[in-house]
């Protein structure tokens, strides 16, 4: 129960219009949107971050386990969370028709996107509406069987119309697209994959994403402009080397290298976004500033940036921050690392578990990675990635990994011999047809056969 004495210190904004939108599956509501429209046609549109730092302080216990976690982990059959769960998905949970607080940036935009004012405040607030991105998505393609109110209807279409604008802005300043569908399986009731699909990212999601970066640059430049201490997203520019060979390799195949094989050399070359004290931008996103801010259950440097904000914008003089933020940066990158890499794991082990039903079949992959060992290859269907061993490929013949152009190539027809054909046998983005030869779950490891 939120006391009257609380509301009282905060800007009530229980009666705009206001919902959050998350995957089918979410129990932790961290941001929500709400929508007014002002006499002169303007539109009032408010991101709300659920107020962790309200309930937890710095240097006590819970706020000990959260920076020591630094991140929420999500596995493919559990999510370990930052917070204890009567935080994260209760107290803190932007739930509907409950009053919640939050930090918020709240934004006077116009019809074509221009963003007039902001401000940063407390806030208290009463979500109508908890949908998942296919129930708003419905309503964005106008679907008879999107939900019938005509005041959300008018809140998600016209929030869509500002997020596209607000997309292609961004794209037209440099800002790069490197999403990709997201494997899901479907388990069954001991945890064991009995199918993949995937989510295609679509205009609910861009939607959500793109007020949530407008709220975190904003943020970000607010204090960055102050040249107040500050945790920053940041994101450095591609290796050089990495970029020219890239651009060798695609104006010599420009005429036939595919998409995926631009993918993958793309993300190949980029550098890993990570927190700093130092800003140097944001390259992938184009932006000058960018900080997390609006997810603190799940990522600790979003709940030292409240912190910062709340001392710095707010001017509460009560906040105090003891905390070395050079220090945490680098626990946070490290830690968001090494959960990466869990959840990038649980994902290849149950790969594997699903694929070892599926030993001795036939599937169509690409190739997705070339080494002097061999090649990987993920599937479309299930995009399980393995390795073909170089020693099973085209028997009789020697081949060569060719670092600079990406392929495995011919030096001769037996081998021994040293007389380069010059030929490319197989090259990164290739499309190839592959056979399931083994899957060891333990490992997380998949062995296909090229089918020619």
């Amino acid at each position: 129960m939120i006391s009257a004495k609380e509301i009282m210190r905060r800007r009530d904004v229980r009666d705009s219009f206001t919902f959050t939108i998350d995957p089918a599956d979410a129990k932790d509501f961290d941001d929500a949107l709400s929508f007014d429209t002002a006499e002169d046609g303007d539109l009032t549109i408010g991101v709300h971050i659920a107020d962790v730092t309200h309930y937890v302080q710095e240097g006590d216990d819970i706020d000990k386990e959260a920076y020591d976690k630094a991140t929420s982990v999500y596995l493919v059959d559990r999510v370990i969370p930052m917070l204890p769960e009567e935080l994260c998905n209760d107290l803190c949970s932007l739930r509907p028709q409950e009053d919640k607080l939050c930090m918020s940036v709240i934004f006077t935009i116009g019809r074509d996107g221009e963003v007039k004012k902001h401000k940063v405040c407390r806030t208290v607030i009463r979500s109508d509406y908890r949908l998942t991105y296919e129930q708003a998505q419905a309503i964005i393609e106008q679907k008879t069987d999107a939900i019938d109110d005509d005041r959300l209807r008018d809140a998600i279409l016209t929030l869509n119309d500002i997020a596209l604008i607000l997309r292609r802005k961004r794209m037209a300043a440099g800002a790069m697209d490197l999403e990709q569908d997201e494997v899901k399986f479907k388990l069954d009731e001991k945890g064991y994959p009995v199918g993949v699909y995937f989510v295609k990212p679509a205009e609910a999601n861009h939607l959500i994403e793109e007020f949530m970066l407008l709220a975190n640059r904003t943020i970000a430049e607010q204090m960055g402009k102050r040249g107040k201490n500050m945790i920053y997203r940041i994101h450095g520019k591609p290796d050089t080397e990495k970029l020219d060979l890239i651009e060798q390799f695609t104006r010599k195949h420009k005429d036939t290298i595919s998409p995926a094989a631009l993918y993958m050399l793309t993300v190949r070359a980029m550098a890993k976004a990570v927190y700093s004290t130092r800003n140097i931008g944001h390259y992938g996103l184009a932006f000058d500033y960018y900080t997390h801010f609006t997810s603190p259950i799940r990522r600790y440097p979003d709940v030292i940036v409240h912190r910062l904000v709340a001392k710095y914008i707010l001017g509460e003089r009560g906040e105090k921050i003891t905390i070395d933020l050079q220090k945490a940066a680098e626990h946070c990158s490290e830690r968001e690392q090494e959960a990466v890499q869990a959840e990038r794991d649980s994902i290849k082990e149950m790969q594997a578990l699903w694929i070892k039903d599926h030993i001795g079949e036939e599937f169509d992959g690409t190739i997705s990675g070339v080494r002097e060992f061999g090649l990987f290859v993920t599937l479309d269907d299930s995009l399980c990635d393995g390795m073909v061993p170089i020693r099973s490929i085209r028997p009789g013949e020697f081949l060569e990994y060719d670092e600079k152009n990406f392929c495995l190539r011919v030096v001769s027809k037996r081998r021994g011999k040293k007389k380069t054909s010059g030929e490319a046998a197989y090259t990164l983005g290739d499309r190839v047809r592959v056979k399931v030869m083994r899957a060891d779950v333990e490992k997380r490891q998949i062995d296909y056969q090229l089918v020619e």
